[in-house]
């Protein structure tokens, strides 16, 4: 059995989070979500926003695996699946 090299301390931490301080973080983030959430609603295909992560993340695993593309070209092989520039692009975006 391995023996822990760190000790995990006990949750929650016994700390007081309810501080002057941490009040004005969460209004400060709450404003700021607020922001966020009005200013969403004015894009007109908010999933696309997600579909760029996911293809972002792919492009990053697969430099891993020496499958390098640029953004443009997986962009456009998303786009245009039948016609893609580069076997890597079409590789990545599968």
């Amino acid at each position: 059995m391995l023996k822990p090299s760190y000790p995990i301390p006990d949750l929650p931490p016994p700390v007081d989070l309810e501080t002057v301080a941490v009040w004005k973080a969460l209004a400060n983030a709450n404003r700021a979500l607020a922001e966020l959430k009005g200013r969403a609603a004015t894009i007109p295909n908010q999933g696309i926003l997600i579909d760029t992560l996911a293809l972002q993340e792919a492009k990053a695993s697969s430099e891993i695996e020496s499958i390098v593309t640029t953004q443009d070209e997986l962009f456009q092989a998303d786009l245009l699946f039948d016609e893609p520039e580069s076997a890597a692009a079409k590789e990545v975006a599968l």
